[in-house]
Formats: C-alpha cells, structure tokens, sequence
C-alpha cells in the first residue's frame, strides 16, 4: 500500500518524506486554507514547493470550481504546473465528465468525495487514475468507512478497473491498518497517523532494556 500524506503543511512533509516511506501528498482548499495560503500566485507556489519536496510522486491539486468548464479551465492550469499534478475532482455529474477529459489527455485525476460503490464505478469508468473514499467522514454518521473501500476494491478486482482506491479521511492510525487489510491502493493520512505506525510499548520497553544493557558494557 502507499502512503500519501494529506496536509499543505510543508514541514510536516519534509518530516514525512524524510522517513523514505512517502509517496506523494493529497490536498484540499480546506487544508490549504488552515495553512494561510491565499491566492492563485501563492497556491501554485505551494504546490511547486510539495513538488519539489515529493519528487517523482503524485501530488493532487483540487480545483475550487464546480461547474465543468471551470475545472478544465484550473484543472490545466494546475496539470501545467509540474507533470507530478494530479488534478483532484469532485464526484458530481460535472466532475465525472472532467474525470474523461483528464484522463483521455493523459491527465492523472483524483476523483474526491466518494461515498459510494455507484460513485467509485462511474469514476473507474470515467478513466480516474484514483478514487477517494472518505473513511472518516462516514464513520461520522456510523456508517462503515473502511466496509466501503473493502467494497470498492472488490468490484475493482472483479471486472479488472485499473483505478486505485485511495483511502482517505484517515483519522487515526488503526484506520491505516483497517484499510490495508481491505485491499486499498493508497491511504492519505495526517503525519500523526503514520508515525503511530512506530508506536508499541514492547518496542519502548525493549530499547529502554537494551540501552541500560549497553551502559553496564562501557
């Protein structure tokens, strides 16, 4: 599975590509905006920055527009800014007719906000290079997140759609494992997730016992 870390925060990417498990970097005008990032000038430098940062991964820049001639119109204005863009469309009617656009230029699409098998197929048939369940925010109205990706992926594997599921709306670090054992692709997480990968109090335990072995040597 690759991990994907879902944040416009440049430190916490430096942090996360610095560990050599990263493989590219999801965004979204509410992330960007968290950051004070504001403006066409200053968003396209932030996405050139995480570019620069990410080289050689996919890096999704999500249009603001709603309607199908305003995607295309910023979705290649962001595709122009670094051949690792991968423009982030919303799964709408207009959305899905972008998703073809893109993808019939050679454009890699993230299409976002899927919350339904329906949703994820029309996508994979639009040509998406990625589906974006949201774990998290179904989770939100007790519904099951991961039960979606798990579906997704099987439809995906049975009729041989190329698509990747991309988990996303990754809340905490057990949902990184849930989604590995449901088949996804790709999961985009908070920096705080992934690093609970690392957490284990035998491994705390064990190094703390190592250490004071080591001091007894000297």
């Amino acid at each position: 599975m690759k991990f994907f870390i879902d944040t416009a925060n440049l430190d916490q990417i430096r942090e996360a590509n610095d560990l050599g498990i990263l493989d590219g970097v999801t965004t979204n005008p509410s992330l960007m905006a968290k950051e004070g990032v504001k403006g066409e000038k200053e968003i396209f430098q932030r996405y050139a920055d995480i570019c620069d940062i990410v080289k050689g991964g996919s890096v999704s820049a999500e249009v603001f527009a709603t309607d199908y001639e305003g995607m295309l119109r910023e979705g290649e204005v962001l595709a122009a800014i670094n051949p690792q863009i991968t423009v982030k469309l919303p799964c709408t009617k207009d959305g899905i007719k972008a998703v073809k656009y893109f993808s019939s230029k050679g454009v890699a699409t993230n299409c976002t906000l899927v919350f339904s098998v329906g949703q994820a197929l029309l996508a994979a048939k639009a040509g998406a290079t990625y589906v974006s369940p949201f774990v998290g925010r179904l989770d939100d109205i007790c519904s099951d997140g991961v039960g979606l990706v798990a579906d997704i992926v099987s439809v995906f594997r049975t009729y041989g759609y190329k698509t990747q599921v991309l988990a996303a709306s990754i809340r905490h670090t057990q949902h990184i494992i849930e989604c590995l054992h449901a088949g996804a692709d790709v999961a985009t997480c908070p920096l705080s997730a992934i690093l609970g990968l690392l957490n284990h109090p035998l491994t705390d335990k064990g190094l703390a016992t190592f250490v004071k072995d080591a001091e007894k040597m000297k």
